[in-house]
Parts: structure tokens; C-alpha cells; sequence
């Protein structure tokens, strides 16, 4: 009689071992059961900020003369700058610098002229369709007499900091639907989100030819359980 429960007891027990065996192995698949996918957000935004330089040079013997022609071309140009709608507050002029070819006793000079003075006007603002427009305009100044070189205005997007929320949702909402597809593929059901990159974001020019148009776009990975 106490063999037989005995026997009963262990048998009860290998059954009982037998299910949290099972459980746990179930548990352990379900466990590493996930899927990995990536979710994309793109903008095409205009710039909102603009840098722009403009340089002039002058070549002679005599430096007050010098000094007084790249004045009077300095101030030609800023008023210029103002016609075009830009501030005096977002000018900044750099002191004239002079070059004198005769300074160094290893180089030869043989120019008719000894000095080149030059000086830069710098142009910082938000006002990036007024720049563009005196970009255009430049010839402008060629009509007064001021030959300028005009390197390539730098465009930046600095607001991107207010879109960021609005882009990681949506990126985050198309990662969510590549891994609903997947999981409908898998015979599964969708879970909870195990990890999520906060995203990686790149402001590039849409393309060479309209720098003042940029293209944002945010790419972030999001890693869900699957459950059956």
C-alpha cells in the first residue's frame, strides 16, 4: 500500500516537474521570439539661415591711398547690402589686411604695385531670400566700380531641433508597421517594444543647385517582441 503511494507521488511529481520543464522552455523561446526593424522620416525644408562673404582687393604703392579707395568700396557695398533688405546688425566688416610684396627678402616681385590691401564683409542672417535676391543683384556693384569676390553662401537649418519630436514619431510609427507586416508573416502577434534607438538625424542639400533647400531625415531602430 505505500509502494502504490509512493508510485503515485512520484509519478505526480514527474508530472508537475514535467509541466514547469515545458513552461520554462516555452518561456524561454517566447523570451528570444523579437523582431528588429528600421523606421524612416523624411522633410524637405528651406534653409533658415544664411552666411555669406564678400571680399575686395585693392593694389598700389601708397597705402593711405589705398586705405581710402578700399573705404570708399567697403561702404559702397554695405549700402548696397542695405538697399537689399539686410541690417547693419547683420554686417560685420573685417579689418583691411595688407599684403607687402616686398616684405620678403626670398620673393621677387615683379609686379608694378608693392601692396594689396583686402578687406571682407560678412553677411549673418535669417533672411535668406534677401540674399539670395542681392546674390543675383551683385552686378550691381561691377555698374559702381567695386569688383568683389563672392565666395558660395553657407545655408543651415537651425530650427531642426523643433522638428525632431514630430519626425522620431513618425519614424517610429513606420517602424511600427514593417514589424505589424512581419509579425502577420510570422504568425504572430505584435508586442511590447524591447529597444529603441533615439535616431540618428542628417540635414543635407537637397541637391548642387539649391543649396537653400535642405533635406532632413531621421532613420531609427526599434526592436519588438513577437508573441504567438
Amino acid at each position: 500500500m505505500n509502494r502504490i503511494r509512493e508510485a503515485a507521488i512520484l509519478a505526480f511529481g514527474m508530472i508537475v516537474l514535467g509541466w514547469f520543464v515545458k513552461s520554462g522552455i516555452d518561456n524561454f523561446s517566447n523570451k528570444d521570439r523579437k523582431v528588429t526593424v528600421k523606421g524612416l522620416a523624411e522633410r524637405e525644408v528651406k534653409a533658415d539661415k544664411v552666411t555669406w562673404s564678400i571680399s575686395t582687393n585693392e593694389m598700389g604703392n601708397d597705402l593711405p591711398t589705398l586705405y581710402e579707395s578700399v573705404s570708399t568700396k567697403t561702404g559702397k557695398i554695405k549700402t548696397f547690402l542695405k538697399q537689399n533688405g539686410i541690417e547693419d546688425s547683420e554686417i560685420t566688416v573685417k579689418p583691411p589686411s595688407v599684403n607687402d610684396l616686398e616684405s620678403n627678402q626670398w620673393s621677387e616681385n615683379r609686379k608694378n604695385f608693392r601692396y594689396i590691401i583686402n578687406t571682407t564683409l560678412t553677411v549673418c542672417t535669417q533672411k535668406v531670400e534677401l540674399v539670395n535676391k542681392a546674390i543675383f543683384q551683385q552686378a550691381e556693384l561691377l555698374k559702381q566700380g567695386v569688383a568683389v569676390e563672392s565666395s558660395y553662401p553657407n545655408y543651415e537649418y537651425v530650427s531642426f531641433q523643433q522638428m525632431k519630436p514630430e519626425m522620431m514619431e513618425e519614424a517610429i510609427k513606420n517602424a511600427q508597421k514593417t514589424a505589424e507586416q512581419f509579425a502577420v508573416a510570422s504568425d504572430s502577434k505584435l508586442g511590447k517594444i524591447q529597444t529603441a534607438g533615439q535616431g540618428q538625424f542628417e540635414i543635407d542639400d537637397r541637391d548642387e543647385n539649391t543649396p537653400y533647400i535642405k533635406k532632413l531625415r531621421v532613420v531609427t531602430t526599434v526592436t519588438y517582441a513577437l508573441d504567438d
